[in-house]
C-alpha cells in the first residue's frame, strides 16, 4: 500500500523514531514524515509511506496549528525547557495589556532567527551539533508567516497561545523573542501540534492504537490516500490517450479552461477510473501541462 498515517507523536520520542517504528510495522523501506516535531513536543505527525513519500514536499506548505505554553521570566539556550538558563527576569509586573501589545509584533509576516538548537545545516553540519560542541554561528533571519496568534490564557508566569503558521516557523523562537520584547526573558515550556494541513489531532492515532491495529491486521483503515494534502488544487480527469502520455512523461493539453486561466500552476490528474495519476505543472509558453510526479 501507499498512503499517509496521521500519528499523534508523544513527547519524549523523536520524529525519526516514529518513522522507524512505522517502517518496522509496515515492512516498507520508503517511509518519511512531514514536518519534524521536537523531541519534547507532541501532536500531529503525518507519516508517509510507499509512493506517499513523494508528496511530502507538497505537504510542507500546509498550515500548522500549535498550542504553546510559554513561561515568562526564564530564557534558555535551546529556547525550551530542556536548555540551560541564560537569562532570568521579573515577569510579575507584566500585565495582560502589555502581553497583548507584544503579541501584535508576531502576527502576519515576521522575521525569525532560527535557534542554534535546530536541524538546519551550516557548512554541512547540523546547527544542534555545533551548539552541543559549544560553537555558536551567525544565523540569517528569515521570513515566517503567522496567520493567527491567539492568547488563550495568562496566569503569570505562564502564557498559553494558539498559533496558526506556515512553513519554517519556529514556535521556540517566537517564545524566546516574546520574552526579549517584554524584557523578562521566556522559553517554550510545552508544545502540541493540533493540525497539519488536513490532519487533525482529534483523528490522530496514538502509538498503542497503531500497534494494536497492526496486531489485528486492521491498520489499513487508518491510512489516508496520498492525494489528501493536495485537495485544494484543481482536479482533472484525463482520457486513456492523455493518461498514456502522462505516464510516459509527455505534456498534455487539457481543454477545460485550465490552460486559459493560467492561475492554477499545479493540478491533480486522475485516470477515468478515478486513480490518482500525477501532479501536473502548467507551462504558460506551450499552454500545456507537464507531469511533475507520476504515480504508478
Amino acid at each position: 500500500m501507499d498512503g499517509i498515517l496521521n500519528i499523534n507523536k508523544p513527547g519524549g520520542k523523536t520524529s525519526f523514531s516514529i518513522v522507524a517504528m512505522v517502517r518496522r510495522l509496515i515492512r516498507e523501506r520508503r517511509v518519511g514524515h512531514a514536518g519534524t516535531l521536537d523531541i519534547t513536543a507532541s501532536g500531529v505527525l503525518p507519516v508517509c509511506f510507499g509512493q506517499g513519500t513523494r508528496v511530502i514536499e507538497f505537504l510542507m506548505d500546509a498550515h500548522k496549528v500549535y498550542r504553546a505554553w510559554v513561561k515568562l521570566g526564564i530564557a534558555t539556550d535551546t529556547y525550551d525547557a530542556t536548555g540551560k538558563i541564560v537569562q532570568q527576569g521579573d515577569a510579575s509586573n507584566i500585565s495582560q495589556e502589555q502581553l497583548e501589545s507584544a503579541l501584535n509584533s508576531f502576527r502576519g509576516l515576521i522575521r525569525q532567527t532560527p535557534p542554534m538548537y535546530s536541524a538546519l545545516r551550516y557548512q554541512g553540519r547540523r546547527l544542534y551539533e555545533l551548539a552541543r560542541a559549544g560553537i555558536t554561528v551567525n544565523r540569517k533571519s528569515r521570513l515566517a508567516k503567522v496567520y493567527r496568534l491567539e492568547l488563550l490564557d495568562f496566569k503569570p508566569p505562564m502564557v498559553t497561545l494558539e498559533v496558526e503558521c506556515g512553513q519554517g516557523t519556529y514556535i521556540r523562537s517566537l517564545a524566546h523573542d516574546l520574552g526579549q520584547l517584554l524584557g523578562c526573558g521566556a522559553h517554550l515550556e510545552n508544545l502540541v501540534r493540533l493540525k497539519y494541513g488536513p490532519f487533525d489531532i482529534k483523528d490522530a492515532v496514538t502509538l498503542p492504537q497503531l500497534e494494536d491495529a497492526f496486531s489485528h491486521n486492521s491498520w489499513r483503515q487508518l491510512v489516508y490516500p496520498i492525494d489528501i494534502g493536495l485537495l485544494h488544487w484543481v482536479a482533472v480527469v484525463v482520457d486513456d490517450a492523455r493518461e498514456r502520455l502522462i505516464r510516459n512523461g509527455g505534456s498534455v493539453v487539457i481543454e477545460n479552461g485550465l490552460d486559459r486561466v493560467g492561475l492554477d500552476r499545479q493540478c491533480r490528474a486522475y485516470s477515468h477510473d478515478g486513480c490518482f495519476l500525477a501532479v501536473l505543472n502548467f507551462n504558460p509558453e506551450s499552454r500545456q501541462w507537464q507531469p511533475e510526479k507520476v504515480f504508478v
